[in-house]
Formats: structure tokens, sequence, C-alpha cells
């Protein structure tokens, strides 16, 4: 990577937020803003990918919302995430989870969970 762009983006990187995996149930916490007021909203589900390195990282989070399934792509660095909260934990067995797309009813969130 180019020093010059580097250093720029050196700044913007949001230190501890890539603290979940593949496989994980995780609930987002996202800034959003209507007119002049602002509020945090949850989207929980599973991460399906995690993409990319650096400022451009980015990560996918599935959940199925009456009976349809929801995908939301997320920058990992970007300063509208409050935070992300694991719910639960697993073992992933690929490095991203399309097949749970074909999945339907209880087998579409099933992943499983890391053993405590």
């Amino acid at each position: 990577m180019n020093p010059v762009i580097r250093e720029i983006t050196a700044g913007r990187l949001i230190v501890d937020r890539d603290h979940f995996k593949v496989g994980d149930g995780v609930e987002v916490h996202v800034k959003v803003r209507e007119g002049d007021k602002e509020r945090i909203q949850i989207f929980s589900g599973i991460v399906i990918a995690k993409k990319h390195a650096g400022i451009s990282a980015t990560f996918t989070v599935r959940r199925m919302v009456a009976g349809e399934g929801v995908e939301r792509i997320f920058p990992v660095h970007s300063p509208s995430i409050a935070r992300i909260e694991v719910e639960r934990e697993s073992v992933p067995m690929r490095a991203k989870l399309y097949y749970i797309r074909q999945r339907v009813g209880k087998d579409a969130m099933k992943v499983r969970e890391k053993k405590r």
C-alpha cells in the first residue's frame, strides 16, 4: 500500500472493532439520523462474511424477518456504528457462510455454537 494512503487511513481506523468472526451471532448498534435527532438502532443476526482489510474492511450480517432473509453490509471502521456485541460464538466451518441463504426456517439461523 502507498505510504501516503496508509498514513491518511491510519487515523480513521477504529481499534478493537474486529473481535468477532464468521458464524458469530452479533448485535450491531447503528446510529440513525432522522432530521436533527439521532438514535441507536440494533441489527442482530449471524455474520456470514468478512471481506477486505484496513479501512475498506466490511462484514455482512444476515437475519430472518417475517420469514424473509435480510442481509446488511457494514463497514467495520464506520463512525455510524456505535458498537458491536457478540451474542454467541460459533465454530466456523467455512470462511463464508453463503450456504445459509438457501436454508429455510430454523435451519436458516443454525450454526454450530462454541462449547463453553
